[in-house]
């Protein structure tokens, strides 16, 4: 059987099952109506998509002078006709709002014909029960402090383990639905090992938890594993997707930074279980931390800060330096909505927002804290001018690195030199900008944050360390509501706001929002821990639930939208590289340290870069650093990582906070072609040429490693027969132009045609759907 051909027979059954699964589903009924109409989930939904882009926030773009979103306004008499009203509490006949959007006369409908929006038999309900009941507004649900609600009661209690349970459960017995069983052992096992430290378990790990049958086997497990310096690897990805770190400037020069040794403080920090409020306090303010400049933590304070030089930084002489200097004090800005707010604020750069109640002498009040940074637009080049990058309050010395930063993993002598955050002497004026261009300049405005979400404290000094202040107060409705759902998203593929950076009015309202804020509160009273928070996770019975998919189920909840089941996804990117390194025992676990070369298609660097410097060509790695964990290949902005950026990975261009995930043939293509998975192949196989096994119990060895189970008699002797079949086509030729594929090297002694059959072997268990998902 041909390799492709034995790898399309995997995709074909597995798209059967999935057909299977599906057989018999029919399309749900509309939902009933509620006894009872919340503004907050049933109506403002409605509103948001259909109406306030013309009867919103934004003063500039509202018709009629009239503002659904404000009661005040909603309820007043309407300009063009001042005997009426939009509503009428009680009265839908009398309401405006309700006859408008039943109305078959084109002229008065609403929506306007035009707009190509129309209202659905069950949302017009809506509207009408709402205005029966009063027409009662609410605050938006996000920016109002969340409240840490009583547990509720749950008839499968056997089935909980701790308190996530009870909100998750609830939650199916009112949709009629009920958990499925624990996960098998293996696959149990393998799920945690990849959240948590991104790496399949070894055989070691394996054979000790199958053996473990003590209550708490489960348990020690993920202490291991939390204790495991891979697990702030693993955790680090998604900050790094979240801060846009990268190894290059970006823009068309794109010429190389200094950024590692931060990154290298991102997995120290996770690993020591830093809380998230100092966590992030460090980032956006060590700057202004209260350390003397001797104190040796000032540097590291300093390194923390270089999360928000991340951004692009333009090196191209002729450019305006003005223009570029705002536009990275608004990527600063759009970061920390987007990161920390969970709220698209800069839709507000350029005009009023026309759905969240925030203007634009809002957007440039909170611009303002960033707008004192001290550096210029254009980054430093030979014989250009004196940039901040020319000067750094951080340049990291070998003593340094031995004492107060000994996490950081510098490999020779040289100097370090990493842009960080450190403002001006002066206070620069911030101006609001018409139209959001640099060079229009409108009211000047003070540092200030959003009132709708939480006043900003006067005793708070109105610089970032006063902001960073005000996003931990207790009382913030959206700071540990945001980290807790991107938490959550890392181990169940999407949030319980499945839009992770957008809790305004036009994102998605929380699958159970009593379990978001309990997850929330919990985080606050137990001192922003963040190893706590993921530890509650993995170990809950949510969690641990067998991936199975009935029939009934996908009918009745196709999205997974209440958890019934575990869920089933690839894993990031990083990790296909980690998991292949790892289970052919390539892998160098050396943590830290400069970013790496890897293997690549020749030309595209070249191609694609007009400057010069360290990466005007790609100039690949050898040895060790070829088998580095997937962080550390390095990340040039205008060519990202091909490998990486085929399965999703983040270009790093702009904050990230939740990853696409694709389906295309040029992932299996790369599982099939690429010369790290080749060379991994290659290596296994000649591994386990070298025990004294037979062959069934190679391969049986191999799917272990890769799979992280033991294979079916059917899976062994599928694998077997293409084996022999292999054995029997190939010749020395053939199996030395196989074998010749990466710079690890082969064992002098060895049978090239049976390492060369046994390699394809490898490779197709690499090729199964199952190696790379969660299941």
């Amino acid at each position: 059987m041909k390799k492709e051909t034995f790898f399309l027979t995997f995709v074909v059954a597995g798209m059967l099952t999935y057909l299977q699964a599906c057989k018999g589903s029919s399309t749900p009924t509309e939902e009933e109506l509620p006894d009872e109409i919340s503004y907050n989930f049933d109506i403002r939904p409605i509103l948001s998509d259909k109406c306030l882009a013309c009867h919103g926030p934004d003063a500039n773009k509202r018709q009629a002078g009239l503002r659904l979103d404000d009661p005040v306004s909603a309820f007043a008499a309407l300009k063009e006709n001042p005997s009426a009203h939009a509503l009428v509490a009680g009265k839908p006949n009398k309401s405006e709002v309700f006859l408008r959007i039943t109305t078959k006369d084109t002229a008065k409908m609403m929506p306007p014909k035009e707009s190509n929006l129309t209202l659905s038999p069950r949302e017009v309900s809506l509207i009408e029960r709402w205005i029966e009941q009063g027409a009662k507004y609410e605050k938006h649900w996000a920016f109002v402090a969340p409240k840490k609600a009583v547990l509720p009661e749950v008839d499968n209690e056997k089935w909980v383990k701790n308190e996530i349970d009870y909100f998750v459960l609830q939650k199916q017995e009112q949709k009629g639905l009920t958990p499925n069983d624990e996960a098998d052992k293996e696959r149990l096992l393998k799920r945690v090992s990849l959240d948590l430290v991104g790496l399949p378990p070894t055989l070691k790990m394996m054979e000790g938890f199958l053996a473990d049958n003590s209550p708490n086997a489960y348990e020690k497990v993920v202490d291991e594993l939390l204790k495991n310096p891979s697990y702030g690897e693993k955790m680090a990805i998604y900050w790094l997707d979240l801060a846009r770190y990268a190894d290059s400037h970006g823009y068309q020069d794109d010429g190389y930074r200094t950024q590692w040794p931060w990154r290298d403080w991102v997995i120290h920090a996770l690993n020591k279980n830093m809380p998230y409020d100092q966590f992030v306090t460090w980032q956006l303010a060590g700057d202004f931390l209260p350390s003397s400049a001797n104190d040796p933590e000032n540097k590291e304070h300093l390194l923390a800060t270089g999360f928000n030089r991340n951004h692009k930084i333009t090196e191209e002489g002729g450019v305006i330096p003005e223009e570029y200097r705002i536009s990275y004090v608004t990527d600063r800005n759009d970061l920390f909505g987007k990161a920390f707010l969970g709220l698209t604020m800069e839709c507000a750069h350029c005009h009023d927002h026309k759905y969240d109640p925030f203007s634009q002498k809002d957007y440039y009040q909170l611009f303002a804290f960033f707008n004192n940074v001290n550096e210029v637009g254009i980054e430093s080049v030979i014989g250009g001018p004196e940039t901040y990058a020319k000067k750094p309050l951080m340049q990291i010395s070998n003593q340094d690195v031995k004492s107060i930063l000994k996490f950081i993993n510098k490999p020779d002598t040289n100097g370090l030199i990493v842009s960080v955050m450190t403002d001006l002497d002066t206070v620069r004026k911030t101006h609001i900008l018409r139209r959001g261009s640099y060079d229009a300049p409108g009211d000047v405005v003070e540092p200030n944050a959003p009132n709708i979400i939480l006043p900003f404290n006067k005793n708070y000094p109105k610089n970032r360390l006063g902001l960073a202040k005000w996003l931990f107060d207790k009382k913030n409705p959206l700071t540990a509501r945001v980290f807790v759902n991107q938490i959550w998203q890392e181990f169940f593929g999407k949030g319980i706001v499945k839009t992770t950076g957008d809790f305004g009015m036009q994102g998605e309202l929380p699958s159970n929002p009593a379990l978001l804020d309990w997850l929330a509160v919990d985080l606050m009273e137990h001192n922003w821990n963040i190893k706590r928070l993921v530890k509650q996770i993995v170990m809950s019975a949510t969690y641990r639930q067998s991936a199975v998919v009935s029939p009934e189920k996908l009918a009745a909840d196709p999205d997974n939208i209440y958890l019934a089941r575990a869920p089933r996804y690839r894993i990031h990117a990083e990790f296909v590289r980690d998991v292949v390194l790892s289970s052919s025992g390539l892998l160098v676990r050396t943590i830290g340290g400069p970013s790496v070369k890897p293997y690549q298609p020749p030309g595209l660097w070249e191609g694609a870069t007009s400057g010069r410097g360290l990466l005007s060509m790609y100039v690949q790695d050898h040895g060790n650093q070829l088998y580095r964990r997937g962080m550390y290949t390095l990340i040039k902005r205008t060519v990202p990582p091909p490998m990486l950026t085929i399965f999703d990975a983040s270009t790093r261009d702009m904050c990230e906070v939740k990853r696409l995930r694709t389906n295309t043939p040029l992932q299996a293509l790369i599982m099939l072609n690429d010369p790290t998975v080749l060379e991994a192949s290659r290596v296994l196989a000649a591994k386990l040429l070298e025990e004294k096994s037979v062959t069934k119990e190679k391969i049986t060895k191999a799917f272990r490693l890769i799979v992280c189970r033991k294979p079916t008699d059917k899976e062994v002797e599928i694998l077997e027969s293409y084996y022999q079949k292999e054995l029997k086509k190939l010749n020395p030729t053939r199996a030395e132009k196989a074998l010749a594929v990466g710079e690890y090297p082969i064992p002098v002694q060895m049978d090239k045609v049976q390492l060369a059959a046994l390699m394809r072997i490898v490779n197709t268990i690499y090729n199964l759907e199952e190696t790379l998902m969660k299941t």
